[in-house]
């Protein structure tokens, strides 16, 4: 008998196979978007809009919206806080680089912005599944799911910006900035003369 009782053999059942070859080329292609923010957010934007008109289409599932505006929130926090907390971060020395070598990392977030978008995506992608089982269609008053979130969300994120402030928290940069400067003089003496 092949493969019974032969320690080097290994079986692999065709469908352990192929989930293992689905798993590794869907790894590929996430790695591949990293890189591309933009096109990321954008196709993230599409899956968000689908999900809007669905729930815009089935006039319900008031709760998954819920529950999916909670998380979200959770993710912004978690996106808009610092790795380490200068409060509770015990440092006995500067915090500075004092030598060639050292490096200094002036912002490191809790949770990196790929991370931030791979479960955003997800939660929304579920969230749209979630709308064709009628279970999960639960009668709610959504008026009250709206303020609820709200002042969750009004309350989370003045921690966050506070927070931000006070530890003089830059997180969104743009690129470097352009300076306009001065042209120097003996440009602009070619450019009369012309």
């Amino acid at each position: 008998m092949e493969g019974f009782g032969d320690e080097g053999a290994s079986v692999v059942s065709p469908v352990a196979r192929w989930e293992h070859d689905a798993w590794r080329m869907y790894r590929y292609y996430l790695d591949r978007a990293t890189p591309h923010t933009v096109c990321r957010w954008i196709g993230t934007l599409v899956i968000v809009a689908v999900y809007c008109s669905r729930l815009y289409y089935v006039r319900g599932f008031y709760i998954i919206a819920y529950g999916l505006g909670v998380y979200v929130v959770n993710l912004l926090s978690g996106f808009l806080s610092l790795l380490v907390d200068p409060e509770h971060e015990h440092s006995d020395g500067p915090l500075l680089p004092t030598k060639c070598f050292d490096e200094f990392k002036p912002l490191i977030r809790r949770l990196p912005e790929f991370k931030f978008w791979y479960s955003f995506t997800r939660a929304f992608i579920m969230a749209f599944v979630m709308t064709f089982f009628p279970v999960f269609d639960v009668p709610v008053v959504w008026s009250i799911l709206l303020c609820s979130w709200t002042l969750v969300f009004l309350a989370t994120m003045g921690c966050q910006i506070r927070y931000l402030i006070r530890h003089k928290c830059i997180l969104f940069n743009i690129g470097k900035q352009k300076y306009g400067g001065q042209k120097s003089s003996a440009s602009n003496n070619v450019s009369s003369m012309a």
